[in-house]
């Protein structure tokens, strides 16, 4: 299959794109620094800006699934996840685009803030306060849209290896915990899920 994957230079994304070249894909990859993403035949690589209509329509365009793995080190104010929620609207509207759409924003974003525990609450109040206020804005501009979306909530990121073993979330709970989960991790569920779309429409929190 065809999978696009926006903010696929680092982090989440990059893993994304290794893990489904790996698996036979073929991979549109949309980054400001495509030079980090080792070349590949099945790879396409695309520099430029989500937020680029432009860009994000020539990424997409055809696609069997898409996946917005955008992050930022900007601990300021910004308004870079729903600048990239409404060009994402503009552009599927344009294509009349009918494929699943994977949104990775964060656990502590929307009404999953209501559940962090005490120690991720002061790390998001702290440092992280301005991106989960337009991560949260981000969601509800997909969550309210037309398109076949689905939100992934991922708890404290890291770099360790994939486990492999990870909980998916589907609903919130009182009493529950979301951890710590390594980017590999969120990137084999990704994958697994534009293979195979088993929660659309709903917003999975991802753990170890």
């Amino acid at each position: 299959m065809k999978i696009a994957i926006i903010g696929a230079g680092a982090g989440i994304g990059l893993q994304s794109v290794a893990q489904a070249l790996k698996k036979g894909h073929t991979v549109t990859a949309l980054s400001t620094h495509t030079d980090q993403i080792q070349n590949h035949p099945r790879l396409i690589k695309i520099n430029g800006s989500a937020t680029s209509a432009i860009d994000l329509k020539l990424a997409i365009k055809d696609s069997d699934a898409v996946l917005i793995t955008v992050g930022t080190k900007n601990k300021k104010a910004t308004t870079l996840f729903s600048d990239i929620a409404k060009t994402l609207l503009s552009v599927t509207d344009d294509l009349n685009f009918l494929a699943p759409v994977l949104v990775v924003t964060g656990f502590g974003a929307g009404e999953s803030k209501n559940y962090l525990s005490f120690f991720m609450r002061m790390v998001i109040s702290l440092f992280l306060k301005e991106q989960y206020i337009d991560k949260t804005i981000m969601e509800k501009l997909i969550t309210n849209s037309a398109l076949k979306w689905e939100i992934i909530r991922p708890g404290m990121l890291t770099n360790r290896n994939a486990t492999q073993v990870y909980k998916a979330i589907p609903e919130l709970k009182k009493g529950m915990k979301v951890g710590k989960i390594s980017r590999t991790d969120v990137a084999q569920f990704l994958i697994n899920e534009a293979e195979n779309p088993g929660m659309l429409y709903q917003y999975v929190a991802l753990t170890n």
